[in-house]
């Protein structure tokens, strides 16, 4: 069978869909990347409108349009939907170019097309998702009668294919994205007499943000770490960091010989730097980062701090101590060697660590005492991570939001 309103074949339309589904980009709000395309396809070619859209089952949504108040149109009434069906008929011959649709019998009765200021020229070109389908319409339209010569046809193609790069970055930021959300460590439900919650919100589609915990034989190991930058640069830095501090910690946990606490975590970042020294160098970029671990039995606290100075300690009876460091961050400086630092946790204490964009959405000018005063008003790891969870909702980040909260549990 062949479905009308897409002129496809019902088992092609149907892949094709799973070929859109895949790129999760439909009712996406719009993006300046995709609308720089559309903008510079009407100043190339002098017309007053484009559009960079997707075909779903019954509408045509557009993810960047310029010169028409549309968000989307069902999809019977459009001439990409030819478009789409020509891709998989003349895979050769991929530009679908109306010199006058409104003269055209099999597109002069759609809506839109030729009347007063209504659409005359048309040409589309389609789109392709990850596994080949065409999945959309890369377009420029003008109301007056028109045509493309071969140099305009080949610099429309062109644009084309930038829009194809765009989409198939948002593919592969997708599956990055994916890969990343993987690698954040499972949860820990079974600390002897502590509890744990966590949450990273990259402000785009991946981040430089990350956090760690694991398990020592005689306590955890938590970390939060920033890398400089945002987006898909910082992430493979970021997981980077992540190994080589998990790597540093686990190596000093099984060989290293500690007369009190469970690691000194100074020595875990000292290591973890010269491992990443010579990346550090070649990308020109840095991270900050707090590393803290617990002994359970006792709640001594080792940690130490590579220029992240967001941590703080919760008392049971609502008071809020920063903790403090003064190390610098990993790769600004070659060779440096940071020291660890003491505390302690009684029953009822949690320790928290954070990143800076949680400090930058409690106050516009990322002042610390705005983060003391968020924790002081959340007593459990549980219910201060569901209030970050809410302000990244009201108020879209800037920055990577990233919260580790571990508490003492009290006796009962």
């Amino acid at each position: 069978m062949t479905s009308e309103a897409s002129l496809l074949p019902d088992h092609l339309e149907d892949e094709r869909m799973r070929d859109v589904e895949r790129l999760e980009l439909l009712d996406t709000p719009r993006e300046e990347r995709f609308d720089k395309i559309t903008r510079m396809a009407c100043r190339v070619f002098g017309v007053p409108m484009a559009s960079l859209s997707l075909m779903d089952h019954d509408r045509q949504w557009f993810k960047s349009i310029l010169g028409l108040e549309l968000s989307e149109v069902p999809r019977e009434r459009t001439v990409c939907r030819t478009t789409i069906a020509r891709a998989y008929e003349r895979p050769d011959d991929l530009a679908l170019v109306l010199p006058d649709a409104a003269t055209d019998p099999a597109f002069m009765d759609i809506p839109g097309i030729g009347g007063d200021g209504g659409i005359r020229f048309y040409a589309g070109y389609p789109l392709f998702g990850p596994a080949g389908h065409p999945v959309g319409t890369f377009c420029i339209y003008d109301t007056e009668e028109r045509n493309l010569d071969p140099d305009q046809l080949d610099t429309f193609a062109e644009l084309a294919e930038w829009a194809q790069r765009e989409l198939d970055r948002s593919d592969e930021l997708d599956r990055a994205a994916e890969i990343q959300k993987q690698l954040l460590p499972r949860p820990l439900p079974d600390l002897p007499g502590y509890e744990i919650a966590t949450v990273c919100l990259p402000a785009f589609v991946v981040g430089g943000d990350f956090y760690d915990h694991y398990r020592l034989r005689e306590g955890v190991v938590i970390s939060v770490a920033d890398v400089m930058g945002k987006g898909l640069g910082a992430a493979i830095l970021a997981s980077g960091v992540r190994s080589s501090l998990r790597g540093a910690g686990r190596v000093l946990d099984r060989f290293g010989r500690r007369p009190v606490g469970v690691l000194d975590t100074g020595m875990a970042l000292t290591l973890g730097a010269e491992h990443l020294a010579d990346d550090f160098e070649h990308t020109g970029t840095f991270a900050t980062s707090f590393v803290a671990a617990i002994e359970f039995s006792t709640g001594d606290v080792d940690h130490a701090d590579a220029g992240h100075g967001l941590a703080a300690i919760r008392r049971a009876d609502g008071r809020v101590e920063p903790v403090e460091g003064d190390g610098p961050p990993l790769g600004v400086f070659p060779a440096t060697t940071w020291t660890s630092e003491t505390a302690h946790l009684v029953p009822g204490d949690m320790l928290v660590v954070c990143s800076d964009g949680l400090l930058d959405l409690l106050d516009e000018n990322s002042d610390p005492a705005a983060l003391c005063r968020f924790v002081a008003d959340h007593p459990t790891p549980k219910a201060l991570v569901a209030a970050a969870r809410a302000l990244t909702e009201n108020e879209p980040p800037l920055d990577d939001v990233t919260v580790v909260a571990i508490r003492r549990n009290e006796v009962s």
